[in-house]
């Protein structure tokens, strides 16, 4: 569980990369939003997270699904997470930032990843 990292993930190196290659700049990780979001757009008020299928549980991938062992853990720790995710984005909603969340398994897989980014920071 130590190499889990929080930051600097592939899925969101590779959306970092791509919204620099469109020529929008952006801050990493702002301690003072809630959830230090991913990439924030201030000029343009968007949030960009990037979440891994499992630990965010994703509901339409296969890797979001519950482990078989030791679920009396990774069930209220997965539903914890869940629970947060819904609760900084409502939060980040109410302070009137625009919020765009990417999915692991849909950002490795997506040829129209840098449509579906210029669409969002328009």
């Amino acid at each position: 569980m130590r190499r889990i990292t929080s930051k600097d993930t592939k899925p969101e190196m590779l959306v970092r990369s791509l919204a620099h290659s469109l020529g929008y700049r952006y801050r990493l990780h702002i301690k003072n939003l809630p959830g230090k979001p991913d990439l924030v757009f201030p000029a343009r008020k968007c949030i960009i997270l990037v979440h891994g299928c499992f630990w965010h549980q994703h509901p339409e991938c296969r890797e979001g699904r519950l482990p078989k062992s030791r679920q009396a853990y990774w069930i209220p720790k997965l539903k914890r997470n869940v629970e947060r995710d819904e609760a900084n984005i409502a939060q980040l909603e109410s302070l009137g930032w625009r919020v765009l969340v990417l999915w692991e398994c849909d950002i490795l897989s997506a040829n129209n990843l840098s449509e579906i980014l210029s669409n969002f920071l328009l």
